[in-house]
């Protein structure tokens, strides 16, 4: 099995040469390594500004959502800005894990901007067979 970014676009070459994978907010946030070891593939995402709570990561249909938001601060009238690039808003990535994985014994962890999540293999005693015989009438 392999950690797939799902499409959100009909248009491969553009998503291909934008490398957005799925990114629903500003492309420069969430950025993502996936490692992949004997028992476990391990996801690391940088969510610099983001806190704990603000997270929200999901299983649905083999498709693991990771979504997170920034609530925008209120402007001071005294203020005004010359420049604003600090991220505000909601942002999501979605990987498809499939079912050879162990749903139960994910974990996930926030620490210093970076989300890492341990996404344990199935072994292959737990595996189901994939063959299915079909009777000839």
């Amino acid at each position: 099995m392999m950690l797939v970014p799902r499409r959100n676009s009909f248009d491969l070459f553009d998503d291909f040469f934008k490398n957005d994978f799925g990114t629903k907010g500003n492309q420069n946030l969430m950025n993502t390594d996936i490692k992949e070891t004997k028992d476990k593939y391990i996801i690391e995402m940088d969510l610099p500004g983001f806190s704990k709570e603000n997270i929200n990561i999901s299983l649905n249909n083999g498709y693991l959502e990771i979504s997170a938001n920034v609530e925008k601060k209120e402007d001071n009238e005294e203020e005004k800005f010359v420049r604003r690039e600090r991220f505000y808003g909601e942002c999501s990535r979605n990987f498809y894990v499939g079912e050879e994985i162990k749903e139960d014994d994910i974990e996930a962890e926030f620490k210093n901007g970076i989300l890492k999540i341990d996404i344990p293999k199935k072994e292959e005693s737990e595996k189901e067979s994939k063959t299915k015989q079909i009777k000839i009438k």
